[in-house]
């Protein structure tokens, strides 16, 4: 079984690294392969700018559930409309519901609970695997586009969070649920992204001990984003040498001496896309995509 085939036999896969690594991109290039071997996928961010839609070529969500291929939906997604949603199946009388979300005690308890927002964010997608949310398409794999370094691993340690802090009540049930299924390397999986460069790479590494630490989870693979192409030879005289050569040079031995570093304290699946000279949009998911199912097919990618 290869890598994407093991990842694709998930029920939630969450993408996460340092902001700016290319997430979002992975996300869908991930989201895209999955739906091709046949899986029912929902590819969620939660950042309120709205980039996935770019990469699969729909509109903006405004937090709607969008097609966006075939097995495959996209939606930007505000936790709040999840918190609520559980507030109104648990009192099912609209009229006890409204008053109970109109409630500045709830409006405070939803907004400065520790851990609840990150709660509702995998919540979505629990419910959504479970066939809860009766107005969604039949989910079954969300690959979630989580938030930087920190904030991913804060999200996949809030289920316990919340359990220390909520004892009893529906939201304690969710932590519950979700810390299990957390847990569940057949249900859950975890892929890292970084650049070559020293912050991202120095921070993916952080980020591997912190999930061991606090979640006891490792990442099932490292993708290495925006590889610049090797450099042509030097020239005999550099004086001569153009500064953009010059320029994608250092790139590149920047680049190389950071693959170096993670093949000497990455201990599991590594691969590698490259900087494609690409708008934002469908074509380079595409292009990404066939890049990466290359890299998986490989010797290195093998499992």
């Amino acid at each position: 079984m290869d890598l994407l085939a093991k990842l694709a036999s998930r029920q939630l896969l969450v993408v996460t690294g340092k902001g700016g690594v290319g997430k979002t991109a992975v996300s869908a290039v991930l989201g895209r392969a999955f739906a091709e071997r046949g899986k029912q996928v929902l590819v969620v961010e939660v950042d309120p700018r709205e980039n996935l839609h770019q990469m699969l070529g729909v509109p903006p969500t405004g937090g709607e559930i969008l097609p966006a291929g075939e097995r495959l939906w996209v939606q930007n997604l505000k936790p709040r409309q999840v918190l609520d949603a559980v507030v109104r199946e648990r009192l099912k009388i609209d009229f006890l519901a409204n008053r109970v979300l109109a409630s500045p005690v709830y409006h405070h308890f939803a907004d400065g609970a520790p851990g609840l927002t990150e709660l509702a964010i995998l919540g979505h997608a629990l419910r959504l695997v479970r066939g809860i949310e009766t107005d969604a398409p039949k989910i079954d794999l969300v690959v979630l586009d989580a938030p930087a370094t920190g904030h991913g691993v804060r999200l996949l340690a809030s289920p316990l969070l919340v359990s220390d802090v909520i004892r009893h009540g529906p939201f304690a049930d969710m932590a519950s649920e979700l810390a299990v299924m957390i847990s569940d390397p057949m249900r859950c999986g975890i892929v890292a992204v970084t650049l070559a460069e020293e912050m991202p790479v120095q921070e993916v590494l952080e980020m591997r001990e912190a999930l061991r630490t606090q979640v006891k989870k490792d990442p099932e693979a490292l993708i290495v984003n925006g590889l610049y192409p090797e450099a042509p030879p030097l020239a005999d005289n550099k004086k001569k040498e153009d500064g953009l050569v010059s320029l994608w040079r250092r790139r590149r031995e920047l680049n190389d001496r950071e693959l170096f570093r993670l093949r000497e304290t990455w201990p599991g699946p590594r691969f590698e896309l490259p900087q494609l000279a690409m708008d934002r949009g469908p074509r380079l998911t595409e292009t990404l995509q066939r890049c990466l199912e290359r890299a998986v097919g490989s010797d290195q990618g093998s499992l």
